[in-house]
């Protein structure tokens, strides 16, 4: 071992961490991100989150409690708005972008590596797309970023107790996304497989594989008690959902900008091949086994391997900055080149454009989900506020999905509406409307069910957006139903919807 800076390391090449201008690379991107985030409107799974939050829970039939509970925290705490919801998704971009300088430093990276690594981290897709929307990838990136940052420690320093924050952070980021304990699975095999294989003889990786355990204990209670709710929703997202594996270099592509993927690829080289690094050659090679156990198992899911790429990307920017430094001449090139796809990250990414324009050149689906809430919910308060003034005590809404009750649910509050009833995923466990409810708005329902649940349905009016911009809603009715044929109970069952929005 070798002793850089204070620090004992098996390669000898941990440098400090340079906290200013990595800060001052975190403040540029929260100034990036930031005033964008109150554009257009929220998307349906925040919506959801929001919704969600007010009744919280150990868990929900489709996913851990963190991203509710962090919308719900974010309005109380920044305001019950567009912003404040998203605040807690901004907070997790900062912590992503300043992980990667740190795992740089860890790896020998200089000053300007870190910041390198900082920039190119931020201006991936991935998390700017994170740091926008509150998503439960948001906290789930962090957690990655944290858990291979602790890696890193435990296999370079050879101080084995690092382990347990690794362990720890797993078992708090399960409350975001079980799929964080595809990494350390991953990371033990690979350690098995290319060493260094002391690692798995000493007692600190069990040990924080057991607080993994025991921290995630209550989830996975929640889990058995009701089902396995969560097997029952995987299946239903990858049902008809089918991707080529040889679409996945372009899918990464995609996801983390050319630019950083290429930073990427030279990451994963150098992990797995310069000896420097042969401590942590196990990160590279864990994420090649969990790129093939995703594509044998869920082609579609590209997702589930964002977590592996940060470190990678860290990785990358070390030798980046190797090669810049070899030709002083390359430096303007390069950062010119950065700077335009960086540009085009942006644009794509974040909600910068006009809504109008935006809806001639739809770029983003979740972008596009954030669009027309607003017109959506004045339609059916239009629809309440029609119906006789004895009916309404009797009536309730039906939404199709859980992006339509949890706008309804967040925007009611200057003109009254019914108690809100949907049947998709979780909200399905609320139950059916009271047998007294014999009125029913109908939002986005189809119509040959209502038609054959109930003795007279009109349509009030079509969902509209306003742009002409094709989304879930658009186009759907809003139809005013009477008369139940059946007992709510008997009924409920035909609008159980299970799977993504």
């Amino acid at each position: 071992m070798l002793t850089v800076q204070g620090v004992a390391t098996r390669g000898g090449t941990a440098v400090a961490p340079a906290w200013r201008p990595v800060a001052v690379v975190a403040g540029l991107f929260a100034a990036l991100v930031f005033p964008f985030a109150g554009n257009y409107g929220l998307t349906a799974d925040e919506l959801y989150f929001r919704m969600l939050g007010d009744d919280p829970r150990w868990g929900y039939f489709d996913q851990p409690p963190l991203a509710p509970l962090l919308a719900k925290a974010g309005s109380v705490l920044f305001g019950d708005t567009v912003w404040g919801i998203r605040a807690p998704a901004l907070l997790c971009g900062i912590a992503i972008v300043v992980l990667a300088a740190l795992i740089t430093a860890e790896l020998g990276g200089g000053p300007r590596a870190q910041v390198l690594s900082a920039a190119a981290a931020g201006t991936s897709g991935m998390v700017l797309a994170m740091s926008h929307f509150l998503l439960t990838n948001s906290p789930d990136l962090v957690a990655w970023c944290a858990v291979a940052l602790f890696a890193v420690r435990a296999l370079q320093r050879g101080d084995g107790r690092w382990w347990l924050a690794a362990g720890i952070t797993c078992g708090v980021a399960t409350y975001a996304k079980y799929v964080v304990l595809l990494l350390p699975v991953t990371l033990l095999v690979a350690l098995l497989v290319v060493g260094p294989r002391r690692e798995l003889r000493s007692p600190w990786p069990w040990a924080g594989a057991g607080l993994t355990l025991v921290i995630s204990a209550p989830n996975l209670v929640y889990q058995a008690v009701n089902g396995w709710p969560q097997l029952v929703m995987a299946r239903a997202l990858s049902d008809g959902v089918w991707t080529d594996g040889l679409m996945f270099p372009l899918d990464v592509a995609i996801l983390a900008g050319p630019v950083v993927a290429a930073i990427m690829v030279v990451g994963l080289a150098g992990v797995l091949r310069r000896p420097r690094w042969r401590p942590v050659r196990a990160l590279g090679a864990a994420y090649l086994l969990g790129t093939a156990l995703v594509l044998a198992v869920a082609p579609s899911g590209i997702d589930y391997t964002e977590g592996y790429l940060v470190p990678l990307i860290a990785a990358g920017c070390v030798l980046v900055d190797e090669w810049l430094t070899q030709g002083r001449k390359r430096v303007p090139a390069a950062v010119s080149l950065f700077a335009v796809f960086a540009a085009v990250q942006v644009v794509v990414t974040l909600p910068v454009l006009p809504a109008r324009v935006f809806a001639q050149y739809p770029a983003s689906s979740l972008t596009t989900e954030t669009i027309g809430w607003e017109g959506l919910v004045g339609q059916v308060k239009d629809a309440y506020a029609a119906l006789p003034a004895g009916e309404r005590s009797r009536a309730v809404v039906l939404t199709r999905n859980f992006g339509e009750a949890g706008a309804l649910h967040w925007m009611r509050d200057d003109r009254p509406l019914p108690r809100i009833h949907s049947g998709h995923n979780e909200l399905y466990f609320n139950g059916p409307p009271p047998d007294t409810a014999d009125v029913v708005i109908a939002v986005g329902v189809a119509e040959d069910r209502l038609a054959q649940d109930f003795r007279e349905c009109t349509v009030f009016a079509r969902i509209d957006n306003g742009l002409d911009l094709a989304t879930t809603e658009q186009g759907r009715a809003i139809s005013v139903c009477r008369g139940p044929k059946a007992p709510w109970a008997e009924l409920w069952p035909g609008y159980r919807l299970i799977g993504p929005y």
